[in-house]
């Protein structure tokens, strides 16, 4: 969220406080190298110093959202603060257990940098030029380890083709991403093309070494009942997102927030 700013860190050496290092988050840093959903994350904390140990950490060990909540979960800040060893108590944390698709996908995904908002109307070819346009910066808000592949990759059955609007390959997941663009909302129909893709690809693109391929549908809202519905069962992973063109509003930041302390509170 590119608005947010960094106050900054004082390092705190009692017994009881966590041992906070010389790794400085200013306002730069933090927008660069968190995403959206990581500051959703970091609200939660109920103290500014809580709040600066895990973003602290969220960068010098580049945690993924999941990584974060975890953290947050398991009250890292509290247990490293009563440690006699408090380096030996992060270490334990930074331990990765195998990044899996739903630590590395995000929603939201904030596209502001697009620069659609001065339109009322644009079309799904109009938002994929656009990212291609921004593309560097696009990569950036998806997160590490995408490598950009194709764009409107064609598949064809019986002389019908179809295409995929854009292509990556997580050099980390080892897979390929495919990535369909909806400018409205999400519908079953949706999660059902994104199944014949996903399909495609695992019986004729997959090399030896890769992960089957997992779909991202990107969308401008979708109903969370029907996305669980459309999803379930799927032989291939599908994730649904929201993209925002424009900053949330407080309102609408708020509400993001409750959405998401609610499916946390059933994962738990």
């Amino acid at each position: 969220m590119r608005t947010l700013s960094a106050k900054s860190i004082t390092t705190e050496s009692t017994t009881n406080q966590p041992i906070v290092d010389n790794l400085k988050t200013t306002s730069d840093l933090l927008p660069n190298r968190l995403s959206f959903s990581h500051f959703i994350e970091l609200l939660k904390s109920d103290t500014p110093l809580k709040r600066s140990f895990y973003e602290i950490e969220t960068i010098k060990n580049n945690w993924s959202v999941r990584d974060l909540q975890r953290a947050i979960n398991s009250m890292l800040y509290e247990r490293t603060g009563l440690s006699s060893d408090k380096q030996a108590m992060l270490e334990s944390q930074t331990k990765s257990e195998g990044l899996k698709p739903e630590d590395v996908f995000r929603n939201p995904y904030m596209l502001e940098f697009l620069g659609l908002e001065e339109k009322a109307v644009y079309t799904e070819t109009e938002l994929e030029q656009a990212i291609i346009n921004h593309l560097q910066t696009f990569l950036l808000e998806m997160g590490n380890g995408f490598c950009f592949e194709a764009r409107q990759r064609r598949i064809t059955f019986d002389n019908t083709h179809y295409r995929i609007d854009l292509v990556f390959y997580h050099r980390i997941l080892k897979c390929h991403v495919l990535l369909d663009l909806k400018i409205g909302e999400f519908t079953h129909a949706d999660a059902g093309q994104m199944n014949v893709y996903l399909n495609y690809y695992k019986e004729h693109e997959m090399n030896e070494g890769d992960n089957p391929p997992v779909g991202i549908i990107l969308c401008a809202n979708k109903n969370e009942n029907l996305v669980r519905h459309a999803t379930a069962g799927l032989p291939q992973q599908v994730f649904v997102s929201k993209y925002l063109i424009n900053l949330p509003s407080e309102i609408e930041l708020a509400k993001i927030i409750e959405e998401e302390q609610y499916k946390l509170s059933r994962d738990i």
